[in-house]
């Protein structure tokens, strides 16, 4: 068995914790609790061959942009170390409420993954994965509604996911991961009944 595998009492903690935090959050647009989705990009990063401390950063991943800001974050090093804090900024597009416009945001997000550590990118491809799964399913079940839930609509969404993409297949992480991201965001593309291109996308 692999060693770094194995989970300790501290991913029960944080997985404790993870649902104190986001106790009153709901996935958008439904009733669905928010810790199914960290559950589920916990999953993905354990199963990708991620360590205790990644898996904690995929249970505490929006923490800090969701819930408490600088607080939360003060509250995740003392209670889980400097390497699972980095990785949870490193997934963090902002620490501020309000938080900046949606498009501006989520540009220098993908600017910042640029450089970003594998263990980071391995959390924030699993996340953009699971996201995009339940957007598809979404997608099927109450066609072109599903876009009015998200800030960027059904063009700033797909061209974020485009593009988050294409960041990650540069970045060479997680290949297997990788490439179930692009079997989702091009069927994502296929069913919405656009094939968009970043360069088609004019700045806003």
């Amino acid at each position: 068995m692999n060693a770094k595998a194995l989970l300790t009492n501290r991913f029960e903690y944080a997985l404790v914790y993870a649902t104190q935090l986001h106790a009153q959050q709901v996935r958008k647009g439904t009733n669905v609790p928010y810790i199914s989705h960290l559950l589920s990009v916990a999953a993905l990063v354990l199963e990708d061959g991620g360590d205790e401390d990644e898996a904690i950063a995929a249970l505490l991943h929006d923490a800090v942009e969701d819930q408490g800001g600088v607080a939360t974050r003060e509250a995740i090093l003392q209670q889980f170390g400097e390497r699972v804090t980095q990785i949870v900024d490193g997934c963090t597009d902002t620490d501020v409420m309000p938080k900046p416009p949606w498009r501006e945001r989520k540009q220098q997000h993908l600017e910042n993954l640029r450089h970003a550590t594998p263990a980071v990118c391995r959390v924030e491809l699993a996340d953009k994965l699971h996201n995009a799964r339940s957007i598809l399913l979404d997608l099927r079940g109450d066609g072109e509604a599903v876009w009015q839930k998200f800030r960027g609509g059904k063009e700033g969404t797909l061209w974020y996911y485009r593009a988050a993409l294409e960041v990650f297949e540069q970045l060479g992480y997680s290949m297997l991961l990788v490439e179930e991201f692009q079997r989702v965001v091009e069927e994502l593309e296929v069913v919405s009944g656009n094939n968009i291109q970043i360069a088609q996308i004019q700045e806003h």
